[in-house]
């Protein structure tokens, strides 16, 4: 087993259909493989808890405001933090979530129109102010997006139903992730296991530079 001098916290973003959630599965896979400590994770959904909430938020049968909505999320994040992530880094793992914090200040601040810094600071409090080492945005364009999601054959979430929100979430991802120096762009147009390939060299590239493996 490869020993970490700590735990390492990493997110993947990118707008729905980008191919997240297959990364995240397949690049644990691989890091596992190469004796890497790692679990997965998302937000939402990662806890009881969380699976409760992510059915409120995808569905929405309950009409909700933008503030009710972006709450839900800070819920879950909370939860998650203390019953799955702190934990795993504790015990020097990597942890690999499907979306964190970001996702609400690109969805619920540009998207929505709510005020990013108070977003941002309610993350903070219910993320214990621990924000991820390394974020992997997988780029791609929303017409592609649309076809996987066509594919899959699930009824559309209430994010995905709203072509205009989607939209501004690709500008606002570009926006945000522009000169980020802990974020890692990935081409979202590869295949599942060209895409887990590429993110797994540059993650393992990356740990070096930042010498984090004992």
């Amino acid at each position: 087993m490869q020993e970490l001098k700590h735990g390492i916290l990493i997110a993947t973003e990118g707008i729905d259909g980008s191919g997240k959630t297959s990364l995240t599965k397949n690049l644990t896979h691989l890091l596992n493989k190469n004796h890497f400590p790692t679990i997965q994770t998302q937000q939402p959904g990662g806890t009881t808890l969380g699976k409760e909430l992510r059915h409120i938020l995808q569905t929405q049968t309950i009409p909700l405001c933008s503030k009710a909505e972006y709450l839900l999320f800070a819920a879950d994040r909370a939860q998650h933090m203390h019953e799955v992530v702190n934990p795993a880094l504790e015990e020097k793992k990597i942890v690999i979530s499907d979306r964190m914090g970001d996702s609400s200040i690109i969805y619920q601040g540009y998207g929505r129109g709510l005020e990013i810094p108070v977003i941002y600071s309610i993350n903070m409090w219910a993320m214990n102010n621990r924000q991820p080492n390394l974020v992997l945005y997988i780029k791609i364009d929303l017409q592609t997006a649309y076809d996987r999601l066509a594919k899959r054959g699930k009824e559309a979430t209430a994010f995905e139903a709203q072509k205009e929100l989607m939209e501004n979430v690709i500008i606002a991802y570009e926006k945000m992730y522009a000169n980020a120096p802990h974020v890692i762009t990935i081409d979202g147009q590869q295949d599942e296991t060209m895409l887990a390939q590429n993110a797994f060299e540059k993650v393992y590239a990356w740990m070096q530079q930042k010498n984090y493996i004992v």
